[in-house]
């Protein structure tokens, strides 16, 4: 039995992930955490997990607790992990991996030394409809592919024009702008898909000053098998401009959904056209965490790993470097 704690019990564990845990075979939620101590006794009331704590050392020390999820905002990802590997137990961190690559290397180099696994949530790497993308590709029904094509843009929220500014657009925290928190599921599948990236331009810059965080990133990226990748992603349109769109274009047809709203899955090819259902489960993380208790019980692996997560954050890292060159704030 895999007996769980989670580090960070916020939003995206509500829904998400946090149910999960106990619904996966062979597996439980034992533990909650939070520096807020009643915030994590009423979350493992309403979850039905039987403690909580405000300390993370008193819940990695646990003897019952064998494997830790770190769900707090990145800048304490790699803290947190370290910890938690220099305990003797694996880790599953929240994505990114953590506030920049220089940390998942040390993440790495720590597992490494004890011989202990991580995995981070990039769980698009286990959902049906991306695997049926994924299958699509694979058995050439868009012929050789040509090039990839993401667009993500969204407008600024109410409290953003406000300036009462969420952690998700502090570099400080988070690592980035909404770039590194929504743009890093992209990223992270596109390279589960077609291999990691090989090479990066882009151009990042802010276009409205409500924070200091990059609102606008457009980046060519290229993938093994000279695939090419235009990307671009905008934090600063009207909610009527808003989109967010999947396309892979081959030699013989294209591929196109979303990324976040679950839309159907279209192939265009020489049949003609078709439509697959993009199931969004309850909890997105069941399928990847089910992955996880199943490896830590000896059958099988896991795709989304410290090695593979921290080739995204590189890239990621690579893309903002010339705009965080002279701020200093990650």
């Amino acid at each position: 039995m895999i007996n769980w704690g989670i580090i960070g019990c916020g939003n995206v564990t509500e829904v998400k992930s946090g149910p999960a845990f106990s619904k996966v075979k062979d597996s439980r939620l034992l533990a909650v955490m939070r520096r807020d101590a009643t915030k994590a006794e009423d979350y493992a009331r309403r979850h039905n997990v039987p403690r909580f704590y405000n300390s993370a050392d008193k819940l990695i020390n646990d003897p019952e607790i064998n494997a830790v999820y770190v769900a707090t905002p990145p800048v304490s990802h790699a803290e947190y992990a370290i910890r938690i590997l220099e305990a003797g137990k694996p880790v599953y961190i929240e994505k990114p991996m953590a506030l920049n690559h220089a940390e998942c290397v040390i993440i790495n180099e720590t597992a490494e030394k004890h011989g202990l696994p991580v995995f981070v949530a990039y769980y698009r790497r286990t959902l049906p409809g991306f695997l049926k993308i994924k299958d699509l590709i694979e058995r050439g029904e868009i012929g050789k592919v040509r090039f990839v094509q993401i667009q993500l843009f969204k407008s600024p929220s109410e409290d953003e024009k406000d300036g009462r500014l969420p952690w998700r657009v502090k570099p400080e925290i988070s690592g980035g702008g909404h770039f590194f928190d929504l743009a890093s599921h992209q990223l992270d599948y596109l390279d589960f898909v077609f291999g990691p990236i090989q090479k990066v331009e882009a151009l990042t810059i802010n276009q409205t000053n409500l924070y200091e965080a990059e609102d606008f990133v457009s980046a060519s990226v290229l993938f093994p098998g000279n695939v090419a990748g235009t990307c671009n992603w905008s934090f600063s349109v009207s909610q009527e401009a808003a989109r967010d769109s999947l396309e892979i274009f081959g030699n013989k047809g294209m591929i196109k959904t979303s990324t976040f709203s679950f839309e159907p899955i279209v192939l265009i090819n020489e049949k003609g056209r078709q439509e697959f259902i993009n199931e969004r489960p309850e909890n997105v993380q069941f399928y990847l965490i089910q992955q996880i208790v199943n490896a830590l019980s000896g059958k099988g692996e896991v795709v989304s790993t410290g090695i593979t997560a921290a080739r995204t954050s590189k890239v990621m890292d690579e893309v903002v470097m010339e705009y965080y060159k002279t701020k200093d704030k990650r």
